[in-house]
């Protein structure tokens, strides 16, 4: 059944035009000395969800007219399995993102994520474990100045904020 992938691709394109007119409330180019203005995130990752969803829509209605009458199940119980996994570990980490910071609950939820779902070894594990928090770090807390919870961590942060303040 291909009209449930229609409607979500629609109403994520709704969803995409509703989020770029809000975010032109904040300026959305680059200020001189500043950086990026406050919706220049949400208005340009709006348009790519826009873009993508667009591209699902026309695949998905090409698709229907060349199958016309055939029939499938919107999500098969193995996805439906792995979609309810996922969507519980990012609650689970969203939820203790107060408590232990940002940081840890990325490693925690990158950890879960590659071990369980991805079945990765455990060397390249570790190696997006360690890596992408102190991207996330250098990008978020350096580069903008948009400073992350912390959590229950933040006083292993002092030692940097000097460095890089």
């Amino acid at each position: 059944m291909r009209a449930a992938e229609i409607v979500m691709a629609a109403a994520l394109m709704a969803l995409s035009i509703y989020f770029m007119v809000h975010a032109t409330v904040l300026p959305i180019g680059w200020a001189r000395g500043q950086g990026p203005g406050g919706g220049a995130f949400p208005f340009w990752l709006s348009l790519v969800m826009l873009l993508c969803a667009g591209g699902i829509l026309v695949r998905e209605l090409m698709a229907a007219y060349a199958d016309r009458g055939g029939h499938r199940g919107f999500v098969s119980r193995g996805a439906l399995r792995d979609i309810l996994i996922v969507a519980g570990s990012l609650l689970a980490t969203i939820a203790s993102i107060h408590v232990v910071g940002a940081y840890v609950a990325i490693v925690g939820f990158l950890v879960f994520y590659l071990r369980v779902m991805g079945r990765a070894r455990w060397r390249t594990i570790a190696a997006l474990a360690v890596a992408t928090p102190v991207v996330v770090f250098f990008f978020f807390e350096v580069a903008l100045r948009i400073l992350l919870p912390k959590g229950i961590t933040e006083p292993l942060f002092i030692p940097l904020y000097a460095q890089f303040f």
